[in-house]
């Protein structure tokens, strides 16, 4: 039982005139009870009241700064150079844990020595906290599955520190798919992960990639070319297979 200590843990937000959900979501992660961890926050120059719900709560927090950035990417990658957990998390404004002891539930009976990524299902949610779908339960995580899309929702997903120190930090050339490029930059060298079918987290709907479909699949098409994943004509098959699958979907509703 010795590895199956429940680890230290930095939650990470980045945020940007986000005053009308940080407060709650600021709340929500210092609830977390059962488990040590800190949170930290990171504020793009937000011009709005959003500093003042800051600095309301600064002395609970490991460490929090205001200036302008060059996007989410670079916003948490100044959270991970100044956090102190074995794993991180990051949660936006609006988004949360689903309960106080989420947290505890996840990394309870997991040997910490032997998983480098650790993830929970995550509740699609609107902005007044309807939940709109649900992320799947997996039998088996199959690193496969990335091929189409994100499958490990950030929200959901607790990544080893070090392996932001083997694999670097969040490339800052991404505008809405930092955490993917991440994970496709690992592909190869994929590390071993827990996947637990418990739902841990919410993910606020109109976030920044709300009605950019196409924008973000272009997007993971570039990233998925850029970490070679698989040969270029398949991803060339795939990316118009997937573009198809969409305008379809679309077409339907």
């Amino acid at each position: 039982m010795e590895n199956k200590v429940i680890p230290y843990v930095s939650i990470i937000t980045a945020v940007k005139n986000g005053e009308k959900f940080l407060e709650k979501t600021i709340l929500n992660i210092l609830n977390q009870k059962k488990i040590k961890f800190e949170y930290i926050i990171i504020d793009g120059g937000s011009t709005d009241k959003t500093l003042e719900i800051i600095k309301k709560y600064e002395n609970k927090l490991a460490y929090w700064i205001s200036e302008k950035d060059e996007g989410i990417s670079d916003a948490f990658n100044k959270g991970i150079k100044n956090a102190n957990g074995v794993f991180i998390n990051f949660q936006g404004d609006g988004d949360g844990f689903c309960n106080e002891y989420s947290l505890y539930e996840l990394f309870e009976g997991i040997d910490i020595n032997e998983y480098e990524l650790v993830c929970g299902r995550v509740n699609r949610i609107d902005q007044d906290g309807k939940i709109l779908f649900s992320t799947p339960s997996i039998k088996k995580f199959n690193k496969r599955s990335l091929l189409f899309k994100l499958t490990l929702p950030h929200q959901g997903l607790f990544t080893k520190k070090t392996l932001f120190e083997k694999f670097g930090l969040f490339d800052t050339e991404i505008k809405f798919a930092m955490d993917y490029e991440h994970l496709l930059r690992m592909y190869k060298q994929f590390p071993k992960l827990k996947f637990k079918n418990i739902i841990i987290s919410n993910w606020r709907k109109d976030g920044l990639g709300e009605n950019q479909d196409l924008h973000i699949l272009k997007e993971y098409n570039k990233i998925k070319i850029k970490n070679k994943v698989i040969p270029q004509y398949l991803l060339k098959l795939l990316h118009y297979w997937i573009l198809i699958k969409h305008i379809a979907k679309k077409l339907l509703k």
